[in-house]
């Protein structure tokens, strides 16, 4: 896995989302362990705390759990995982239907782009 991060925004922020979308596109899969937080942040090349502060958060919206000798594991709940994908969708919608209108460009003409590229 490849970690790419913004200097702007928060370096745990960017995890937990980056990390989201691993479990979402399948590279994190259902039910698998995850390394070790000091692992982790080795490969991502962040502090330990950084890395925990994100898995924190992951673990608090479902995406990972903990089994208390095991270590971490992505999610085997394909509902949530399927929710998220559909949430990150719409956003990724919003927000280029919104970049479309700031031209000049109608939701109709917008989507018949979206079309065209896939020729």
């Amino acid at each position: 896995m490849d970690f790419i991060f913004e200097m702007d925004r928060p370096i745990y922020i960017q995890l937990v989302e980056q990390l989201k979308l691993y479990i979402i596109t399948g590279k994190l899969v259902s039910g698998s362990r995850i390394p070790s937080v000091r692992d982790f942040a080795m490969q991502a090349k962040v502090n330990p705390n950084t890395m925990q502060k994100a898995l924190i958060e992951l673990e608090e919206e479902g995406l990972i759990y903990t089994e208390r000798t095991n270590g971490k594991f992505v999610t085997e709940n394909k509902e949530l995982i399927e929710n998220m994908k559909k949430n990150l969708a719409q956003k990724t919608g919003e927000e280029y239907l919104n970049a479309m209108k700031k031209i000049g460009v109608s939701k109709d003409e917008a989507i018949k782009y979206l079309q065209e590229l896939e020729n």
